[in-house]
């Protein structure tokens, strides 16, 4: 008989980038020279010392500033490069600059209403479809990269939640108030060779996040959540 070809069991997490300084509260998106916050710096200081304690020997992070400092204690701890990728950046978003939200800022003005009229893509920015494309092809290059260990990836909280609908199959039309993506948070992909066989979520900096923030089932003080595709 011919002994079976052991697995390779590899996990790639996608890690939020820490608080902005952002005092106007506007949708910064993709625009240059928005820096972590004092407690953003906090918060990627313990991401270097909880998940520095990992398996982790890859690294990948987008391009703009809040992603990069983010990363730089994680890469600092484990001694590893921090590989730019284009394709962890932020989804582009037609309202970025401005102040969003219910009765207040760009919602307020008429000519902003053309840009609501389909969710399901969505008509205000960069498809979920295309979202998740790039995101995927980011993640299967770092599972790559890290077989048999772990990698992580630092990106935003939308197209991190848009590749986990994605992997679990669910609707990407959903409420922004539910996404369970906190600050500095891991949504980590378990693969088995190349098929992802788990989805869980943690939030190693969960006692640093601001109750303003804490709009996700899960927070710190409970068991990670998972779950199987």
């Amino acid at each position: 008989m011919t002994a079976s070809t052991p697995v390779v069991a590899t996990t790639v997490h996608l890690l939020r980038h820490g608080e902005v300084h952002n005092p106007e509260g506007v949708l910064y998106g993709r625009r240059p020279g928005f820096h972590l916050s004092e407690l953003g710096r906090r918060m990627a200081e313990r991401i270097g010392e909880v998940v520095g304690q990992r398996d982790v020997v890859h690294l990948r992070c987008s391009p703009l500033e809040r992603a990069q400092e983010t990363a730089a204690p994680l890469a600092s701890a484990r001694g590893l490069e921090v590989v730019t990728d284009a394709r962890l950046i932020e989804s582009e978003n037609v309202f970025e600059g401005e102040r969003f939200g219910v009765g207040d800022g760009a919602l307020r003005k008429p000519s902003a209403w053309r840009h609501l009229y389909n969710p399901w893509k969505p008509s205000w920015g960069e498809p979920y479809k295309e979202i998740s494309a790039r995101m995927m092809g980011a993640v299967h290059a770092a599972r790559e990269a890290a077989a048999g260990h772990e990698a992580v990836l630092v990106s935003h909280q939308l197209p991190i939640w848009t590749t986990r609908l994605h992997v679990e199959g669910r609707s990407f039309l959903h409420d922004p108030r539910k996404r369970q993506c906190t600050l500095c948070s891991l949504t980590s992909l378990h693969f088995e060779d190349d098929r992802l066989v788990r989805v869980s979520y943690s939030e190693p900096a969960g006692d640093l996040i601001p109750v303003a923030d804490r709009r996700a089932p899960f927070s710190a003080g409970g068991a990670p959540e998972e779950h199987r595709p």
